[in-house]
């Protein structure tokens, strides 16, 4: 009997359960606290639960990682506050709260320029080393970098021109420099709320549309209050998994290796997951009633759009990132076309 009792103890530390007031991360050395808006029961929550039970075990209890999951710990501006009162060690966050730390972060997230996975790939491989040197100087560790997809913009009626989309009320992320410059150039004047607003604003009818990923629709719930999305995509969504230097300078040189190790490759897992549970999400979108639309018909109104998206990316030079990384993301992307002429494809609902 008292081995069954032990083994049954060793079994809930090992898979993080509370036994007696006790997490299994609470006897490690250094245990990391984090946060993500990720829901508990995505894709993402089951990789880095894993990533957390074999950091546990691979550094032999010196690190665990105690994640808050779903926005229980607030948006990401809250959890950034939190972070720099040491009440959090880092989190996984989007493009606005990685911005808010390295704001040249943000050019891979520019309206209207990538068409395809291969490209976004593409580009952000070859910025990916500069990009974590600079979360460095500014006092963070880059664990995993991740793609979390295509940004598609959901509607209450179907977006048909220009002329429709201004007599709507659009949501737009508290503080986003790009959600403003893109409303801005395309002459619509979006409502500015956090992320955690959203729901309720559909709602009241505060807002009539939103942009968000498929699966980010069906988590958040908001596909309920729409009855549209449009067929192509506006953006592709950076996202990034951070720790202090503080707290990472406390652990010894082999876990940091081994840590790097096993999270670069489950976040390699979670844009693969990320990607299939946006699949998944619009099959759900399909059955609940969703209809796709072609937003612009008009060949004026599209070259219009694509000229706001040169002038949003063009006004944000000096704000959120240098002309000499604007001008290496272009050259990057003009690269990968000329290797791959055909490779024209958007990523669009079909």
């Amino acid at each position: 009997m008292k081995r069954l009792v032990v083994a049954v103890v060793m079994v809930l530390m090992a898979t993080g359960v509370v036994f007696d007031g006790v997490r299994a991360e609470e006897t490690a050395k250094i245990t990391i606290k984090m946060a993500t808006l990720a829901p508990k029961n995505s894709s993402i929550m089951n990789i880095l639960d894993e990533l957390s039970v074999q950091i546990r075990e691979k550094t032999k209890n010196e690190v665990a990682f105690k994640i808050y999951w779903g926005g229980v710990q607030g948006d990401e501006k809250d959890v950034l506050r939190k972070i720099k009162l040491g009440q959090l060690h880092g989190g996984g966050f989007m493009g606005p709260g990685l911005g808010q730390i390295v704001p040249a972060v943000r050019v891979t997230e520019i309206p209207y320029f990538f068409r395809n996975y291969e490209e976004v790939g593409y580009v952000r491989s070859h910025l990916q080393d500069t990009m974590t040197q600079l979360f460095e100087e500014e006092g963070f560790v880059v664990l995993g970098w991740m793609d979390l997809g295509f940004i598609y913009t959901f509607s209450k009626v179907p977006l048909t021109s220009l002329e429709v989309a201004r007599q709507q009320k659009w949501w737009t992320m508290e503080g986003e420099p790009i959600g403003r410059e893109i409303y801005k150039a395309l002459g619509i004047s979006p409502i500015s709320l956090s992320i955690t607003d959203v729901a309720t604003s559909l709602s009241t009818n505060l807002i009539d549309c939103a942009n968000t990923t498929p699966y980010g629709a069906v988590a958040f719930q908001w596909y309920t209050r729409f009855g549209y999305m449009n067929e192509f995509p506006s953006s592709n969504i950076l996202g990034a998994t951070i720790v202090t230097k503080k707290i990472w300078d406390g652990i010894s040189p082999e876990s940091q290796k081994i840590i790097l190790e096993i999270s670069r490759a489950s976040h390699e897992r979670i844009v693969r997951a990320t990607r299939e549970e946006n699949e998944k999400c619009l099959e759900i979108l399909r059955n609940a009633g969703i209809q796709v639309v072609r937003a612009v018909e008009n060949e004026d109104e599209i070259r219009f759009i694509f000229d706001a998206a040169k002038d949003t990316r063009e006004s944000l030079v000096g704000e959120l990132y240098t002309r000499e990384i604007l001008d290496r993301t272009l050259a990057l992307i003009e690269e990968y076309r000329r290797e791959h002429p055909g490779d024209v494809n958007v990523e669009m609902i079909r």
